[in-house]
């Protein structure tokens, strides 16, 4: 089969493909193609080449030229010049979309060549899962854009499932078994669509393997085995220091240093596997001293990893997940804890200055609870001169002024159903 039969076939493939649409917004990387490469970045399995495939259809609507190719393909990804072919192919015009681009070699410096050579003609989108894509060499630094994807939002998983929102008693009741469900097990889309909870589990447990095996321990050339010990250890800590962890180790009998640790955070990181939170604090020893708190990149890895149920540690993920993806270019989140252990969940750095308190708690209709999370917000609130600030419920919704500080209780569905 030649080269452009192989090309064809994929295109063909993409533009037939029957898809659920993403709440993305497509235009704005439409948009900006034409002055930068467009890289699609995210966790494995979350949808990236089906938003690609939506971007072909989006493009052909605006009667504009474009053509899907998966550069994973067996048939072309080991093969020198491909990405010439490709372009030999397609021309020099239009809207060219590379999916797993990173599995041809020699591709930063084809992307950087032909960016330079066809800028404003030849417009690029390509995506891939592996840490080479967030950390791109010189060549590319300066040309390539990065437009994140997450698992699906809650919204997206109410599509997914076909459930629309009335308003009635039995619909709210089917919001409520929908959450406990989209907590428990995760927004990959094919978990969404499984019917039986040993499918969503299979699914989950291969991909967390895949993100070790392809996007960690491939890239690091560490052990495995070193690779998912290491993940085992993270999904199970509400926080992470390299101290511990090589404790840890050293329980197990491995010999590890805490530099190949620190590498393994790094590219657990980039590989959107885990997320780890710093604290804030103005001093910086302060920040690079405490540890971090960890999140994983879909709820569902907690309870296919360890089988545990617990909602309130996967409820405070889920909802880090979903400001993770509601954040903005020049905000950070960051958790914040004073001399005395109060601690607040979430704090929003805007600049240099926080802007938003957050709260997660599940439970926060226990009294002792309530108290322990008014507490944090007053304390926080006082600190950052906030006269707000919010706590995110499993069904509370109310507002509370506490010592001039305005608390906002909102129930979790209310929230991710927000803008």
């Amino acid at each position: 089969m030649e080269f452009k039969e192989i090309f064809e076939e994929w295109d063909v493939y993409a533009r037939k493909k029957q898809l659920l649409d993403r709440d993305f917004n497509k235009l704005s990387v439409i948009n900006n193609a034409n002055k930068k490469i467009i890289a699609i970045t995210g966790i494995r399995r979350c949808g990236k080449s089906s938003l690609l495939m939506l971007f072909e259809r989006e493009l052909i609507a605006g009667k504009e030229k474009v053509a899907y190719i998966n550069m994973e393909d067996s048939r072309i990804s080991g093969k020198e010049g491909i990405l010439d072919e490709v372009l030999k192919w397609f021309g020099d015009d239009g809207f060219l979309l590379l999916d797993e681009i990173t599995a041809i070699r020699g591709w930063e410096g084809w992307l950087a060549r032909v960016h330079e050579q066809l800028k404003g003609k030849l417009k690029l989108i390509v995506t891939s899962s592996r840490t080479s894509m967030i950390h791109p060499s010189k060549p590319l630094r300066g040309r390539i854009l990065h437009f994140e994807l997450f698992p699906l939002s809650f919204k997206e998983y109410l599509s997914f499932k076909n459930i629309v929102i009335d308003g009635t008693i039995v619909n709210q009741g089917k919001l409520e078994n929908t959450l406990n469900e989209y907590i428990r097990y995760g927004g990959f889309p094919e978990v969404a669509l499984a019917n039986e909870e040993i499918d969503k589990i299979r699914y989950l447990e291969s991909y967390f393997k895949d993100i070790i095996g392809l996007d960690i321990a491939e890239v690091t050339g560490d052990n495995i085995n070193v690779v998912e010990m290491f993940a085992r250890y993270a999904i199970e800590s509400s926080y992470f220091s390299a101290s511990k962890c090589l404790n840890f180790f050293k329980t197990l009998g491995y010999k590890i240093g805490k530099e190949k640790l620190l590498k393994l955070e790094s590219y657990s990181s980039a590989s959107y596997l885990f997320f780890f939170v710093k604290i804030f604090s103005y001093n910086i020893k302060n920040k690079s001293q405490y540890p971090r708190k960890v999140y994983n990149g879909d709820t569902g890895f907690y309870y296919s990893s360890t089988g545990k149920k617990d909602l309130g540690i996967q409820f405070e993920n889920l909802i880090f997940i979903e400001l993770r993806r509601r954040q903005k270019l020049n905000e950070e989140i960051c958790y914040w804890k004073n001399k005395d252990g109060t601690e607040v969940d979430f704090v929003i750095k805007t600049g240099s200055s926080i802007t938003k308190i957050i709260q997660a708690s599940y439970d926060v209709q226990q009294d002792d609870v309530k108290k322990r999370e008014i507490k944090g917000a007053l304390a926080s609130s006082n600190e950052f001169h906030i006269k707000t600030a919010l706590i995110i419920t499993k069904d509370l919704n109310a507002i509370e002024h506490v010592d001039g500080i305005e608390i906002q209780f909102i129930p979790i569905i209310k929230w991710l159903l927000s803008s």
